[in-house]
């Protein structure tokens, strides 16, 4: 408060100057003297001065308080009024309408996805305002919206400002600006439970209440726990505030909400929250000064609901009188907002605004208590959908008249801070119903729990409350109690006691929005999923069953869940049997549909369109032509648009953007994504039609020109993996026949190859690998060099790396399965122990983190080489060390390359016209026959003999085939 607003407030005469002149004596009593505590007190009081002296009255609130709405409801009946200004965001305006259709609790809320004068990191932009039946705000709406001739205005900032307010650093506005700047109070550490389910109903969006008391001073808060013999912020707040208030007349309500809010302004550390308070301040009373201005109404006949914390306003703004400089506001930026309904939660709004869990529960059942005592009538919308029959309102009193003008105020703090507390009588009723209902709970959750426990958690429900000097237990003191009483042991996968008194004092409400509030897009969905008997009114996950050949109509149904699989976050459209790949369809397909449950994601995906085939296309193309897209982000949005929208237009634009990000990377990150997905876009188009697409045929061309381009280079720089090179080999070589056919030149990847000179081991067999297959290298002479390489000692630590360059060769090269099998067991076999047991923890962990997919080849491969029973172990002799086959022309009988098997000879002449007509084929019939000589040797000495003798099982064969 300023020193000028002090002094004036202390000079005049005023109803509370006896208590402003009370506590100054006091401070200077105790502080020796005046000083800053006696500034404090006695600043107090002059905000409360100063808050009352405004013609337009100021209702402070506290956030989702019962004594508040119970207050507000009572003053409306009272009041009348003909303005209501609220503190709310001011374009959420439209949405109050809707709340009719909606089951609370609710939550407004404004979205915003495509972003235009923020930080693109801070995107989407999310703001909700959660709204229940035990709130002020509530009341107040309700009461706008059903009374004729009342004009509800909301004046607190809109949802752009909430952003522009922002520091513009990196992060999430969810941390730069949470709950504690949206409620304008201020929050300590959070109370809240761990989130569940429905305590993300809110997601990460900015909170935004009306008066979340709780003070910003750590020393205060600490200091009020621990006298007040409390462990949370929640608890003290209902025992000293909440319950004394409930039943307080109006003006001792008002002032001392106002006094609280004052005490914990003046008692906070300054900061941007100190600005951003005192900013909304001056808009709020901005706005309603613009909207007194254009509508000529009374000050008198209006009603500002604001949080007890801006009540205690000390800006220069504050204030409806005419004259009193007006704050400039600045434009919104051109961010694209939408708004909407989403459903809400007691534990979505106890985790968003920190409180202590079960507090909403408690207040709930707090304010359903006070009504059915008939204290007050409640406001409530017509056709709100509620779970309980609604009292009559009564008839509204006539808002003209001496009646409807506020009566001089005086002071009533004075009384209600000299007297004590008045105690609540115990309730044994009550208590009762709570025990024995607490013991049938948790006998149904697996817990021994008997009527002694009932009667124990009575007892020591009262023993709590007496020690915390209280007559009555709260029913935080019952759950204290129950827990001892009752948690002996914890059940596995069972709710814990303490849940279990939440449950029973009101539970978790979770809120609805009804078919007429949902978007559009929500609306077609349902009504495209009736078939399916699919309602938006259904909490519980249902299991539906199409057959797709029985009944064809499904077909649209299947095709509209496929797409929300997509959009849709996990679990909310789950398939249990069916699946949806390139090429493929199902016939039958499971589906868990839980759309009814969480509408907070098919409402927010109403934000970006119409339809959700709108909102999928929109989302493809972003991907692909984000500024940090890839070849093969837009090869996936190719394969999303195939198999979701079945545009060929789209496919065609999406296909020629991966061309254009294809040429202009020049690394090679993604090549093994971008391998596998054109192989399987190609296989497709292969199996789906006589030719390929344009860009499919481009795309291969300048990956093949591509990637020869960048070879060199890969082999050689360190930030190339050798899975990446493995990649951009196999997209060369099993591309290389199509590319060849569509204009490639194969001497560019036998130039890059040869310009190749990689220097880790494990590239290096991967460029022995490619030049095994281009024929620069034969099988012997790979052989050979992995020999030398076991040889050298000082080469075996690394050779498990030059075998995991050999198994990512598999990829380009799938003909090395075998060769890579040879090197292992050559590895084996030669290798010495020490030498080998420190080697294959290497080996294990380099084979399961760069080659996972390969190990199945090599063991496929190894189960054909090696024999298949234990006992041919010992006399087998593997392929690679068998001798090679004896040379006729070599073996020193003189017979020569012409030497043959005189069976053969005799077959041949015997039936010479095969063999002229063969010869005539190949252009060879003049040479005539040659006379049969020496060179005719014996069959056991000649090759067929030979070969006959090794493999003499399938001569056996053949032989008893023919003896048949």
């Amino acid at each position: 408060m300023s020193d000028a607003v002090t002094t004036e407030a202390a000079t005049t005469g005023t109803p509370f100057t006896p208590l402003r002149e009370q506590l100054r004596d006091a401070a200077a009593t105790f502080a020796d003297g005046p000083g800053a505590y006696a500034e404090i007190l006695t600043g107090m009081v002059d905000d409360v001065d100063r808050a009352f002296a405004e013609e337009l009255e100021i209702f402070p609130v506290c956030h989702h308080s019962p004594a508040s709405a119970l207050a507000m409801a009572r003053r409306l009946r009272e009041k009348q009024p003909e303005v209501i200004y609220l503190e709310m965001c001011e374009d959420l305006r439209p949405m109050l309408e809707e709340l009719r259709n909606c089951r609370l609790p609710v939550a407004l809320q404004a979205f915003a996805s495509e972003l235009d004068g923020f930080p693109s990191a801070w995107g989407p932009l999310s703001v909700v305002a959660p709204i229940t039946e035990a709130s002020a705000e509530y009341q107040a709406i309700a009461y706008a919206l059903e009374t004729p001739g009342v004009e509800l205005v909301l004046v607190d900032r809109s949802a752009d400002h909430v952003f522009q307010w922002l520091p513009a650093e990196p992060g999430t506005p969810a941390d730069n600006g949470g709950a504690p700047d949206g409620d304008g109070g201020g929050s300590g550490a959070s109370e809240a439970a761990p989130a569940d389910e429905s305590a993300a109903l809110h997601g990460e969006a900015v909170g935004l209440g009306i008066g979340d008391l709780r003070p910003r001073f750590a020393e205060l808060r600490s200091y009020l726990l621990h006298h007040g013999k409390v462990r949370h912020w929640s608890e003290w707040w209902d025992q000293y505030v909440e319950q004394p208030l409930t039943g307080a007349d109006y003006d001792t309500y008002r002032q001392v909400m106002v006094m609280i809010g004052s005490l914990f302004r003046r008692l906070r550390p300054d900061g941007a929250d100190t600005d951003r308070d005192a900013d909304r301040e001056r808009y709020m009373w901005t706005r309603m000064r613009e909207h007194l201005a254009a509508s000529g109404i009374d000050r008198s006949r209006c009603l500002y609901v604001c949080g007890a914390f801006h009540a205690a306003s000390p800006v220069a703004e504050f204030g409806s009188v005419p004259g009193t400089p007006d704050w400039p506001i600045s434009p919104r930026t051109r961010t694209r907002w939408r708004y909407g309904l989403i459903p809400s939660s007691h534990s979505a709004i106890e985790a968003q605004f920190g409180l202590a869990a079960g507090s909403v529960s408690i207040a709930q059942a707090t304010w359903a208590k006070a009504v059915t005592r008939g204290g007050v009538t409640p406001y409530r919308l017509a056709g709100q959908q509620t779970g309980r029959k609604r009292a009559k309102p009564k008839p509204p009193r006539t808002a003209s008249g001496p009646s409807a003008e506020v009566a001089p105020t005086g002071d009533r703090l004075t009384g209600f801070l000299s007297r004590p507390p008045v105690l609540d009588d115990l309730d044994e009723a009550e208590l009762l119903g709570w025990c024995v209902e607490i013991v049938r709970l948790a006998r149904r959750n697996g817990y021994l729990a008997s009527t002694a426990d009932a009667i124990a958690v009575f007892e020591t429900s009262i023993l709590l409350a007496g020690m915390r000097g209280r007559a009555r237990p709260t029913p935080y003191d019952f759950a204290d109690a129950a827990v001892t009483c009752i948690e002996k042991d914890v059940v596995p996968g069972r709710r814990d006691v303490r849940r279990l008194c939440e449950i029973l004092l009101g539970g978790d409400r979770i809120g609805q929005v009804g078919y007429d509030a949902l978007p559009p897009l929500a609306r077609d969905v349902f009504d495209r999923l009736a078939p399916l008997g699919v309602a938006p009114d259904r909490r519980t996950v249902q299991r539906t069953l199409l057959d797709l050949t029985r009944q064809p109509e499904l077909v649209p149904c299947s095709d509209l869940l496929w797409v929300l699989r997509r959009l849709l976050p996990a679990g909310v459209v789950r398939p249990i049997m069916g699946e949806r790949r390139l090429g493929e369809r199902s016939i039958q397909e499971s589906w868990d549909l839980a759309l009814g449950r969480d509408q907070r994601a098919i409402i927010e995906l109403g934000y970006e369109g119409v339809t959700v085939e709108q909102v999928l296309e929109q989302r493809l193309r972003r991907a692909a032509w984000a500024p940090d897209a890839t070849a093969a982000a837009a090869l996936a949005a190719v394969e999303d648009a195939i198999l979701f929208l079945n545009a060929r237009r789209l496919v065609d634009e999406l296909g020629n953007r991966a061309v254009e990000l294809l040429a202009a990377e020049r690394t090679v990150d993604d090549a093994p994504e971008v391998l596998r997905r054109i192989r399987r876009l190609l296989a497709y188009y292969r199996a789906a039609g006589p030719e390929l697409p344009a860009w499919c045929e481009t795309f291969v061309t300048a990956g093949y020109a591509h990637y020869c381009t960048l070879l060199p280079t890969a082999f050689v720089a360190e930030e190339s993996g050798v899975r990446q090179v493995a990649a951009m080999l196999g997209f060369l070589f099993s591309m290389e026949s199509l590319a060849l056919a569509l204009g490639c030149d194969r001497a560019q990847l036998e130039l890059a190859v040869r310009q190749s000179h990689p220097e880790t081991p494990a590239k290096v067999a991967l460029l022995w690998a490619a030049r095994f297959q281009l024929g620069l290298l034969s099988r012997d002479e790979l052989r050979s060099r992995s020999a030398d390489l076991l040889a050298n000692p000082l080469v075996v630590p690394a050779f498990p790396q030059y075998l995991s360059g050999f198994v990512q060769a598999l990829e380009p090269v799938p003909a090395l399965t075998g060769f890579v099998v040879e090197v292992l067991s050559e590895a084996f076999a030669r290798l010495p122990d020490p030498v080998l047991l420190p080697w294959l923890p290497t080996l294990i962990t380099t084979l399961r983190k760069e080659s996972p997919e390969f190990v199945p080849m090599l063991v496929r491969e190894a189960g054909r080489t090696f024999p298949a029973t234990l006992a041919a172990v010992d006399s087998w002799v593997p392929p690679w060390a068998a001798g090679p086959v004896p040379d006729p022309a070599s073996d020193g009988s003189g017979v020569g390359a012409a030497a043959v098997d005189s069976g053969i000879v005799a077959l041949l002449s015997g039936q010479p016209v095969t063999t002229d007509a063969v010869a005539e084929l190949l252009g060879c019939g003049d040479v005539g026959w040659r006379p049969v000589t020496s060179q005719v040797v014996d069959g056991r000495s000649g090759a067929v003999g030979t070969l006959v003798r090794r493999y003499d099982s399938t001569g056996v064969a053949v032989a008893a085939l023919l003896d048949r």
